[in-house]
């Protein structure tokens, strides 16, 4: 099946000349392995599409109640760092776009819902030292002149506690109040597809079993957080009692 250039041209950037040959001009659906990358790299451009977005529902719930109750801060803080040092491996080692485009977009809107976060809480001068560290994190792990490689991927092991780390302070938070405040659905649903969606991306993409398995529990615990909302829909947050 021949198609015409502008058509062909973007599918052959996308999957490659060899399985575009293979399942488009031939026809050849027993091709497992060109099946499996095309459907992982269709899945690694809608995730990288959704994270673009993800968390822009959350951002309009805390700025629509004018109030970021019932978020963490510290778990905000904490996956953006892991998050910067994840963009800055990615970049280092030449990764697709497809395979983690949607770190880039995640952090710079966690840094706008953990500017809303402080500003909210009256201490909206400490998003200027936030950005700056972090700013500076990347730049460093980014540039090959002032980090080794060998510290880049013992910052990125890192991460992988760390990131897990980040979800534990809000499914606490939710816990505690019995409620899930002003965490939108919509984003806690898209991270949890998403972040099932990277595991099978990194599976037939890249062979990196460090990632795999950041991968599948950051899966595991968003999971966590998708089963909370709905178990605690409608609920509203247990006041604290006063002595």
């Amino acid at each position: 099946m021949q198609l015409p250039d502008f058509i062909r041209v973007p599918a052959t950037s996308l999957i490659g000349e060899t399985c575009y040959v293979s399942l488009v001009e031939k026809l050849q659906y027993q091709d497992v392995d060109c099946l499996k990358y095309t459907v992982s790299k269709g899945l690694g451009l809608g995730i990288v599409v959704g994270g673009s977005i993800v968390k822009v529902p959350q951002i309009m719930t805390i700025v629509s109640h004018g109030s970021a109750q019932g978020l963490s801060l510290l778990s905000y803080v904490i996956e953006t760092l892991a998050y910067t040092i994840t963009l800055a491996y990615n970049m280092r080692q030449h990764n697709p776009f497809s395979t983690f485009g949607e770190i880039m977009f995640i952090t710079l809107q966690n840094l706008i819902i953990a500017g809303l976060i402080l500003a909210y809480g009256k201490q909206a001068w400490k998003a200027i030292p936030l950005y700056l560290t972090l700013g500076g994190v990347f730049y460093a792990l980014q540039d090959t002149h002032l980090v080794p490689w060998t510290l880049v991927q013992s910052c990125y092991a890192a991460t992988i506690p760390l990131s897990l780390a980040s979800k534990v302070p809000q499914i606490l938070s939710n816990w505690r109040n019995g409620s899930t405040g002003q965490l939108s659905v919509f984003t806690v649903m898209n991270y949890f597809l998403g972040s099932a969606a990277r595991v099978f991306t990194t599976w037939t993409e890249l062979n990196d079993p460090l990632m795999l398995w950041g991968n599948l529990l950051a899966s595991s615990l968003n999971l966590i957080l998708v089963l909370q909302v709905f178990a605690y829909w409608g609920s509203a947050p247990v006041k604290q009692k006063t002595a």
